[in-house]
């Protein structure tokens, strides 16, 4: 029996909203992080390239930061079709947006292994998320966040909210 791979909460973004630098399909320069469900936690994965040193040998924080903050944003979408009963990919995605983002810089990040960036829920509500998140590095945490995530507002969902 064929398991079907896991799927992308940003693969199911509706087009108005799949722009995002840090995890729009259809942005062309962007990063391209995919969050997906591992068990009750989310999981993405990123190779950074030798553009995002902040010094020589280590990543750039600001990376750090929008990873955590595009995946904690995913997380929080695929939490509200879980809630809704739904699974990733049996409709669009609903939309958050950041409402607050705290990044705690627990070490540097070595520039060189894949980064791993996990999340889980903290709250979960009809219109705001909280989600706690890592982001480690050849098994190592570098740095944690906590992003309050809200859903997009009608007036940011080009005739309606998700």
């Amino acid at each position: 029996m064929n398991a079907r791979p896991p799927r992308a909460i940003q693969d199911f973004y509706p087009d108005d909203f799949a722009h995002c630098y840090g995890c729009g399909r259809l942005n062309p320069a962007g990063l391209k992080l995919k969050t997906q469900w591992d068990g009750d936690e989310t999981v993405a994965h990123f190779l950074p390239r030798p553009e995002h040193v902040a010094v020589p040998g280590f990543v750039y924080g600001g990376l750090i930061a929008s990873l955590i903050d595009c995946h904690a944003m995913g997380t929080a979408a695929a939490a509200a079709e879980r809630a809704a009963g739904r699974e990733i990919g049996e409709g669009p995605a609903p939309r958050f947006v950041t409402a607050a983002l705290r990044v705690d810089f627990l070490t540097p990040t070595p520039l060189g292994p894949a980064l791993e960036i996990r999340a889980r829920l903290k709250e979960i509500g009809e219109r705001k998320t909280v989600v706690e998140a890592s982001v480690s590095a050849a098994g190592r945490v570098t740095a944690r966040g906590e992003v309050v995530a809200v859903r997009v507002p009608a007036s940011m969902a080009g005739g309606g909210a998700p």
